[in-house]
């Protein structure tokens, strides 16, 4: 769930100067799980070797009950909480990416409460990393700590801190003695080993414990062949990377993985889009639309509006830098900016997308376009083919779309789908006809 709190929201077609990547496979942890098998196996192949390529399952035991849906990346974000007594649900998907042969592990930021674990950051938290990942599971694989647990770093000039939860009292050479003491093997972003030489040297820690460890981390790379042959074939790499079928691979998975929410009547639906229409744009490159049909500088002058919009969230300005990378906060459009959207978008019928890096509540939104369309990330040349039939969308929601803030502040933050009267369900999802052939279109 989502905190209150921090105007102004993003507004249509803005981006922020950075964003993070973020994803999911859904919130349901069945689901999650045979995506997360299916996307080791792929990955490293049936076992790990010189045609594999190692994957890192993250963020153990889980990274989504977070107190109020805030980012552990921050202070305010440090707790996870389980009201919905929910938790072994969070570790079915680990169960598959072991199963499947991970080879590596990041344990998360957050400091777990009310699990009956020690309340410091998983990344600390020997119960945990050794109770847990490799005393319940038989892990053997390699852990490695998320990014930047021991040292604070500048970013833009200003300060961001170690995500030591938990533990912020310690040194950094303490907090490198709990790392290791927890049972991780390595130590992500950071730049420090002279600190694991001191705690060896002082016998704080034994010269075995990092044998452990080191061991862990070159049998994986004898493994991958890394001591057999380095380097890459350069001839092979100019042959494989931007191939022309991959490229289109991605277009056309772009496009399936699409979410049509709403189009219309169904006696008359608005999608797809006849070739020649004149359209108004907002967020989309009008070069995208050439091939379509005519784009016309006002709303009055088109036939149909196609409006791109990010799923709202807050800015924070808490004086750290990389915040600004982060979406968080409320799901919801101020009342102000939802209502001039709402005028805009009654004007001239008016196709919503929505990129959905996080779910968003946008009921009045939905209410009044002609028709409401979820995506992932998708270029705009591919988005432009699908509204235009070349293509059919796909997709469902891995996550509900709830209808309102207040009932995603009463949900449970371990609980999936639990917002009670959702705009869209998880799993959500109309087909319409393509206009032409589409071999990739299911029945």
């Amino acid at each position: 769930m989502a905190a209150p709190g921090g105007r102004p929201h993003s507004g249509p077609g803005r981006r922020t100067r950075r964003e993070i990547g973020v994803g999911t496979f859904g919130a349901d942890p069945d689901l999650a799980a045979e995506l997360v098998a299916a996307c080791v196996r792929g990955t490293q192949g049936a076992r790990l070797g010189p045609r594999s390529v190692a994957c890192m399952t993250k963020h153990f035991p889980g990274a989504g009950p977070q107190l109020r849906g805030e980012d552990a990346h921050f202070p305010y974000g440090r707790e996870q909480v389980y009201p919905g007594g929910n938790a072994a649900r969070h570790l079915v998907p680990f169960e598959a990416a072991f199963a499947a042969g991970t080879a590596a592990v990041m344990p998360y930021y957050a400091i777990p409460l009310g699990l009956g674990v020690e309340e410091v950051g998983f990344g600390f938290n020997r119960e945990v990393i050794t109770g847990w990942l490799r005393e319940r599971y038989g892990y053997e694989g390699v852990v490695c700590s998320d990014w930047g647990l021991v040292t604070d770093v500048r970013v833009g000039g200003t300060r961001w801190p170690a995500r030591c939860w938990g533990v912020e009292e310690l040194g950094r050479v303490d907090r490198v003695h709990r790392i290791l003491e927890a049972g991780v093997d390595q130590l992500g972003g950071e730049f420090c080993p002279e600190l694991v030489v001191e705690l060896v040297e002082s016998g704080r820690v034994a010269q075995e414990r990092v044998d452990a460890s080191a061991r862990r981390i070159l049998r994986q790379k004898f493994l991958l062949g890394l001591f057999d042959d380095p380097y890459v074939d350069p001839d092979e790499a100019e042959r494989t990377v931007g191939r022309a079928d991959f490229a289109a691979a991605g277009v056309r998975a772009q496009q399936r993985a699409t979410v049509l929410l709403d189009n219309g009547d169904p006696a008359h639906p608005v999608l797809p889009l006849a070739r020649g229409t004149r359209l108004h744009l907002t967020g989309i490159a009008p070069a995208a639309a050439a091939p379509y049909g005519t784009v016309v500088a006002g709303r009055a002058e088109a036939d149909v509006a196609v409006v791109r919009l990010p799923a709202p969230f807050e800015e924070r300005h808490s004086g750290i830098d990389y915040e600004g990378a982060f979406h968080q906060g409320r799901l919801d459009l101020p009342a102000e900016q939802g209502a001039r959207l709402v005028g805009e978008l009654r004007e001239v019928p008016s196709v919503v997308v929505v990129h959905l890096d996080r779910p968003a509540v946008i009921p009045e939104i939905a209410a009044v376009a002609a028709a409401t369309v979820a995506e992932f990330g998708i270029t705009d040349e591919a988005l432009l083919g699908l509204l235009f039939g070349e293509a059919a969308p796909g997709g469902r929601l891995p996550v509900e779309m709830p209808s309102s803030m207040r009932s995603v502040e009463a949900s449970c933050e371990d609980v999936p789908n639990d917002t009670g009267d959702p705009l869209f369900p998880a799993g959500h999802g109309l087909p319409f006809p393509a206009r032409g052939a589409d071999p990739h279109r299911s029945g």
